[in-house]
């Protein structure tokens, strides 16, 4: 809008054009780094792992588990044993047993309860 401030805009001043062919700027670019694919192509670290404890149902489940980590068969006979025997049985038995977390354990014992079958005598099918 005001004459005046564009044609100071647009004004050359010699001084600074002088001063700024005097400045040199030399650059180069970063050695190029690998970057981390994934690891698509790598071996992978392996897990430590411990056998599972299966006792009769064996056949059923996996052999090896990682540390920390139980099978499905593991989980159902621990979660019975506590059932059963919970002075036996506790958390801290069972973390130590198992190679988990008491965290894990105490909210596993807390959270997953196995249920019970009961079979009704033959006396009383009938008034089901």
């Amino acid at each position: 809008d005001h004459p005046e401030i564009q044609e100071e805009i647009y004004r050359k001043d010699d001084r600074l054009l002088a001063l700024l062919k005097d400045v040199y700027v030399e650059s180069r670019d970063p050695p190029v780094r690998v970057k981390d694919g994934g690891g698509e192509h790598l071996p992978c670290k392996q897990e430590e792992k411990r056998l599972t404890k299966l006792g009769h149902l064996g056949d059923l489940d996996v052999k090896k588990v990682p540390k920390g980590k139980i099978s499905i068969v593991e989980a159902l006979t621990l979660l019975n044993n506590h059932k059963l025997h919970p002075q036996i049985w506790t958390a801290e038995k069972i973390a130590v047993e198992y190679s988990l977390e008491l965290k894990e354990v105490n909210s596993l014992l807390e959270f997953f309860i196995p249920f019970t079958v009961q079979e009704f005598p033959k006396e009383t099918r009938k008034a089901i």
